[in-house]
């Protein structure tokens, strides 16, 4: 049989195959075989629970629309179940950017742990965006409060039996109870930062702190986010990346965009296209840390 060459699906490449009626194929170019490898890295196996922890010292640095555009790509080009946690013990807006105001929250969830038997029983805690399963933070911040290590924990445990990758979505304090279970738990750890002196010097000072308590093997495999909303000429970015990437596995940047810039919910259709790479190759990185299958 003769091999038959891969056809292209986008620019110019594909209009000469449809003009010609498929007789002239001159196969994808490098950023359609670039987008496909990067597709195949999201697609990555797992073979157990995978749990992702966003973080930051400083809040208005763009957490929470990372955690939100990572788990809406992960969700919509993978065929397992994502879900995407507000650990946020101060009324966090993850399921505001996702799906509106939440009428379930976490803290229901955990008031009702035990009667969680199945997959009809956990959905009822969960809005759904797209693919993607979106679990609110408790609104009222005297009961987020409350929202303790070991609660964290039993919710990260009900949701493994169900879901395959775990987003949290985290407060901005690093010893907060919450918090604690949430790096304990975490396979995988996203720092958000920003190219200004006291996004960047945050984002630097979370990763000390890190260090300092015990928590190298996380720091070594964890993923920089600098959202570039906000940049100065007086800035070296260059320097401040170089400076990440001697700390952690890779560094990226996210280009400002109007649409997330509204703060209101997050569609990735409407970001530019500069943008939407960005959040491609960052969910990429993340599967690379899946390990083998």
């Amino acid at each position: 049989m003769r091999l038959r060459r891969d056809e292209p699906a986008q620019g110019w490449r594909r209009v000469v195959l449809r003009a010609s009626g498929g007789l002239i194929n001159p196969g994808p170019g490098p950023a359609e075989l670039a987008d496909r490898a990067r597709l195949h890295r999201i697609r990555r196996p797992l073979a157990r629970p995978h749990r992702i922890a966003v973080s930051s010292l400083k809040g208005g640095v763009g957490k929470t629309t990372v955690a939100t555009c990572l788990g809406l790509v992960l969700a919509e080009h993978r065929g397992d179940r994502v879900v995407a946690l507000d650990a946020n013990p101060d009324a966090g807006t993850l399921a505001d950017r996702l799906t509106g105001e939440p009428d379930v929250t976490v803290r229901d969830m955990i008031d009702d742990l035990e009667h969680i038997r199945t997959w009809t029983d956990m959905s009822r805690y969960t809005s759904l965006a797209g693919r993607l399963q979106v679990l609110a933070s408790e609104q009222d911040p005297a009961a987020g409060e409350a929202f303790r290590r070991d609660e964290y924990e039993r919710v990260c445990t009900a949701l493994e039996r169900y879901f395959n990758v775990i987003i949290t979505d985290s407060g901005t304090g690093l010893v907060h109870s919450a918090m604690e279970g949430t790096l304990a738990k975490a396979d995988e750890l996203i720092i958000v930062g920003s190219p200004t002196v006291d996004g960047a010097g945050r984002a630097s000072k979370t990763l000390d702190w890190l260090v300092a308590h015990t928590y190298d093997d996380l720091v070594e495999r964890a993923v920089v986010v600098l959202s570039c909303d906000r940049r100065s000429a007086e800035i070296d970015l260059p320097r401040i990346r170089a400076h990440f990437e001697a700390r952690c596995r890779a560094v990226v940047e996210i280009p400002y965009d109007p649409h997330l810039a509204v703060g209101g919910r997050v569609e990735l259709g409407r970001l530019r296209p500069g943008t939407r790479e960005a959040f491609f190759e960052l969910a990429a990185l993340v599967a690379d840390g899946f390990g083998p299958p």
